[in-house]
């Protein structure tokens, strides 16, 4: 039972007494009915259920924390869930990659004709960035 007498956000929404050994009642709070109700559109109050009775009790938070993250997925993307959601920043990640890629590649040869036509106004700077082509040829180019 929540906080006092009060029945925790599934009974509460499900219409029945909260008893006192509720599954329910440590993990979704009255104070918060959103978070069971859009789990339990989604997986149904019995699935829950008998996925938190099977998890030891040091793994149910966690395991409401995920049902929560992946209920709200599924709201967004019917289809692909949070699945969707990991495959968009992989392909994120392969593009910035991508990009990183080349703008080193451009950085090198800016680097390799600044070489080839030396200039009086050649900073400290500049040198120690020219010297350090150790950077460009190690496995720094590797993402794919």
């Amino acid at each position: 039972m929540g906080a006092g007498n009060s029945p925790c956000a599934s009974c509460k929404l499900l219409r029945r007494r909260c008893a006192k050994d509720c599954v329910f009642s440590p993990y979704f709070p009255s104070d918060n009915p959103h978070k069971f109700a859009i789990v339990h559109k989604v997986f149904g109050a019995s699935n829950i259920s008998k996925m938190l009775q099977e998890l030891p009790v040091h793994q149910r938070g966690d395991a409401v924390s995920s049902l929560v993250y992946e209920a709200n997925a599924r709201m967004k993307d019917p289809v692909y869930g949070c699945v969707g959601a990991i495959s968009y920043l992989q392909n994120q990640v392969s593009q910035l990659q991508m990009q990183l890629a080349l703008a080193q590649a451009e950085i090198l040869c800016i680097q390799m004709q600044s070489q080839d036509q030396p200039t009086a106004l050649t900073s400290p700077l500049h040198e120690l960035v020219a010297d350090d082509k150790s950077f460009f040829f190690s496995d720094n180019l590797n993402y794919f």
